[in-house]
């Protein structure tokens, strides 16, 4: 694991969005903008299990995403890493905790009757920054 620079990490507790990179079945690169949270050791993000970027991760745990300052756009932060583990968020309390962050609100509008969710916990490895 790296630690990740003191005036970057802050970024990631902020309502800014990562965009996601991963590798596609055919090795094309497959990237999205996702909500995010930060505990200190894991970039974690809610996935449903039958999206694209959740088995991309499954077949292939390599991982970088980017995360500007929504504050200072010019200021960025970059993370090459691994998924480390999967949770499962049957009762959606982490998504909810997203909402509350990037929504305001207690309940993620948008799920989807029968979706299977879970928590991508990744371990950062390098960064980079601007």
């Amino acid at each position: 694991m790296t630690a990740l620079p003191e005036d970057r990490a802050g970024i990631l507790t902020k309502r800014a969005f990562a965009h996601i990179a991963t590798i596609g079945p055919d090795g094309e690169p497959h990237s999205s903008p996702v909500w995010i949270d930060w505990d200190g050791e894991f970039v974690k993000f809610s996935q449903t299990t039958s999206r694209q970027k959740y088995l991309n991760l499954l077949r292939d745990a390599r991982i970088a995403l980017s995360v500007h300052d929504p504050d200072d756009p010019h200021r960025y932060l970059e993370i090459r890493g691994r998924v480390d583990h999967f949770d499962d968020d049957t009762d959606n309390a982490f998504i909810n905790r997203l909402a509350r962050k990037y929504l305001d609100e207690d309940v993620y509008p948008w799920t989807e009757p029968g979706e299977e969710r879970v928590v991508v916990f990744v371990l950062p490895e390098r960064t980079t920054q601007q």
